[in-house]
């Protein structure tokens, strides 16, 4: 039976409390909380050390993190953040996904097409600049004058040498508080050196995800390269054989991608009642439908099979932070801490004018509750789920904003984003018509089905057509599924409105209204809860102090915390799992069914070697392949998970039940050595 820890032991006892437990807290690496790692584990980082954690530390932009692992480029992730790339390198006759992948030498590296990796370099203080131009405007002026001003310093931020690809980020910290201009070298040329059957990545499958014990090598091996070359890559983690140690300190440097820690009352009802509500209910049919077209033919699983792996997860994600909203204990406490909050801003005449906030937040989630559905089916293009959707996306929007100047388009289409879209769209990674006509059927009918047949939009979409004969139709005679087509269309973008492409003609019809949409969500919805949300983040900044944590906005972070297991119910959790747990657990049937590699390799193997541990470092989303390294900057794990208790973390933290789990560095390298015999590589990566 799943058990579920009282969630009043998510949050502290009071909001101007540093932490709950010594372990709490994403921070920022100019912020550390120095006299907590002083105090508990005798540890005070100094600036070379923070200078090296932080250029080890990446992130791929599709949403992960990772670590240089050798001087020469070599790059530790997940298995299931490298993903995208062995699915598109597959083919039904050499399929990565079943059977790993070693490249033998550098020469046979094989490009991602679509991976992205980000090197943080410089971050900036920009608060004074935004705050100045954003002042004293609400609704979509606040928005148009946040949005001018985001352009303007990440234009400035680009310019300058044109040998290196760089990309920047205006980033919110405390929900406004505080803004920071974020620098990162942009990688784009990454290649997998690499990766283990998908058998043994994910050992356990939906059923043992987010729980522990495991027994996956969720890793893969990637390179990053430069005009053609491996780079150099002088800060990186030499990675321990030994592992790691219970009861040490640990630290993850990864990017979490977002948490919910700080957001009103009224924000956690819409979420609640609304946004997860919707989520669960889509994602529940859409893994059904996966499912079926998964088992049409071994083909259609390996196509399937990532984007089932995505949904699967995403629905116990979801449905964990569900249950934790639902608990009135974590509301009262949550109310409780607004109402402290609000005394300050009461009792402190200074911050007088801060009182007003919660109303407007109030009344931009009501007006969420209105249009959110016409949000999310239609600006968010979830009622036209398909690759060639979000190509004709890209090329009507960027075709009506890059003619505009920089500070007055949309974000995701000034200079300094560009790159990144183009990546997606020129992206070689395979587009498979069948499954886009699968996906893009059951999408029209939501949309049907969410906005009402008589909804003017689903009237313009579908016109008479039902989903089924109007997905089979587009997809028959859309050329999006050419690369050259989307390069002509980008570098000709009047091109564009003429298109007779049936996908190009249904966003060029949903354009208007969509943008409408959007207007108003910008408006009435996001520039209300912005202006509203930093006056009152900078109340709670002054209560709080730099001692705080801000939430997470998947930038870099350090969570510390220690290799520990934890107290489930009447027993107890050891922290480490071994070799010889996966070859008792082993069934011979997914998801229980080590790869033959595996079951070859037995006799070479220690079956006491640690392979999975758990620790009580505070994570999320978006930690996926985070290094987990020791006092001395050494790689001990790559963490890949949470177990059950943590998928509430987006609201608050635990460390009494709480737990990262991190795949071992020892299991790693044993495997590398005696299962795959990557030699070379083992060489390359010289560990310690």
């Amino acid at each position: 039976m799943r058990l579920v820890s009282p969630v009043i032991a998510l949050l502290c006892a009071s909001i101007i409390s540093i932490a709950c437990h010594a372990a709490e807290g994403m921070w920022t690496l100019d912020n550390l909380p120095r006299a907590q790692l002083q105090a508990t584990y005798q540890f005070d980082p100094d600036d070379a050390w923070i200078h090296k954690v932080m250029h080890a530390s990446l992130r791929l932009a599709q949403g992960c993190s990772a670590a240089f692992v050798s001087p020469t480029g070599l790059v530790l992730t997940n298995h299931h953040c490298a993903q995208r790339c062995i699915e598109a390198i597959s083919t039904p006759r050499r399929n990565f996904i079943e059977k790993g992948f070693l490249a033998l030498s550098p020469q046979k590296e094989v490009s991602c097409p679509d991976l992205e990796i980000n090197q943080l370099q410089e971050i900036t203080d920009v608060t004074a600049r935004i705050q100045e131009k954003v002042q004293g405007k609400t609704g979509r002026d606040f928005t148009l004058a946040y949005n001018a001003i985001a352009a303007e310093l990440t234009g400035q931020c680009i310019d300058g040498d044109e040998s290196i690809s760089l990309r920047c980020d205006v980033v919110s910290l405390y929900h406004g508080g505080r803004y920071f201009l974020y620098r990162y070298r942009r990688y784009q040329d990454v290649r997998l050196v690499w990766a283990p059957e998908f058998a043994i990545a994910f050992f356990g499958g939906d059923p043992d995800n987010f729980n522990f014990p495991r027994y996956d090598l969720d890793a893969s091996i990637l390179r990053v390269y430069e005009n053609g070359k491996p780079v150099t890559s002088p800060d990186f983690f030499r990675i321990n054989s030994a592992g790691a140690v219970e009861g040490e300190l640990t630290m993850v440097l990864g990017h979490p991608g977002a948490t919910q820690r700080e957001l009103t009352v009224e924000q956690l009802l819409t979420l609640r009642d609304d946004r997860l509500v919707r989520t669960l209910l889509l994602y529940s049919e859409l893994r059904g439908v996966l499912e079926q077209y998964g088992k049409s033919s071994r083909e259609a699983a390996r196509i399937a099979n990532g984007e089932l792996f995505s949904i699967e997860n995403s629905i116990k994600v979801f449905h964990g932070q569900l249950d934790a909203l639902n608990n009135e204990t974590l509301m009262k406490r949550k109310r409780q801490e607004e109402q402290e909050l609000q005394h300050f801003v009461a009792t402190h005449g200074k911050y007088a004018s801060v009182a007003p906030a919660w109303d407007e937040i109030t009344r931009a989630e009501k007006v969420y509750r209105q249009i959110g559905d016409q949000h999310y089916f239609v600006e968010l293009n979830k009622g036209c789920m398909s690759k060639y959707c979000n190509f004709a996306r890209i090329l009507v929007r960027a075709a009506e904003e890059k003619a505009k100047p920089d500070k007055d388009r949309l974000p995701e289409y000034t200079d300094a984003a560009l790159p990144a879209l183009e990546q997606t769209l020129f992206s070689a990674a395979p587009v498979y018509p069948e499954f886009e006509k699968v996906k893009l059927s059951w999408s029209l009918t939501k949309l049907r089905e969410w906005l009402g047949v008589d909804s003017a939009i689903v009237q313009t979409v579908l016109h008479k057509e039902s989903p089924d004969a109007a997905a089979a139709k587009w997809v028959a005679t859309t050329h999006l599924g050419n690369i050259a087509v989307r390069h002509l269309l980008w570098d000709k973008p009047e091109l564009v409105f003429t298109s007779d492409d049936p996908f190009i003609r249904m966003e060029l019809s949903l354009n208007k209204v969509a943008r409408s949409i959007r207007h108003r969500f910008d408006a009435e919805v996001e520039g209300a809860e912005q202006r509203a949300g930093r006056a009152i983040a900078e109340a709670r900044f002054a209560m709080t102090g730099a001692n705080s944590y801000p939430d997470a906005t998947f930038t870099l972070r350090l969570s510390y915390g220690e290799v520990k297991g934890w107290q489930e119910s009447e027993r107890g959790v050891p922290p480490f799992t071994y070799f010889k747990g996966a070859y008792q657990r082993n069934t011979g049937a997914p998801p229980f069914a080590l790869p033959a590699s595996w079951l070859n390799a037995r006799p070479k193997l220690d079956m006491n070697t640690p392979f999975d541990f758990v620790t009580t470092n505070d994570i999320i989303g978006g930690n996926s392949g985070s290094p987990v390294i020791n006092r001395d900057a050494e790689l001990v794990g790559v963490a890949f998970d949470g177990n059950i208790h943590a998928l509430g973390g987006a609201f608050g933290y635990d460390g009494n039940v709480n737990r990262a789990v991190i795949l071992d560095s020892a299991a790693l390298l044993s495997a590398l050595r005696n299962i795959y015999h990557a030699d070379a590589l083992l060489r390359e990566l010289n560990a310690k």
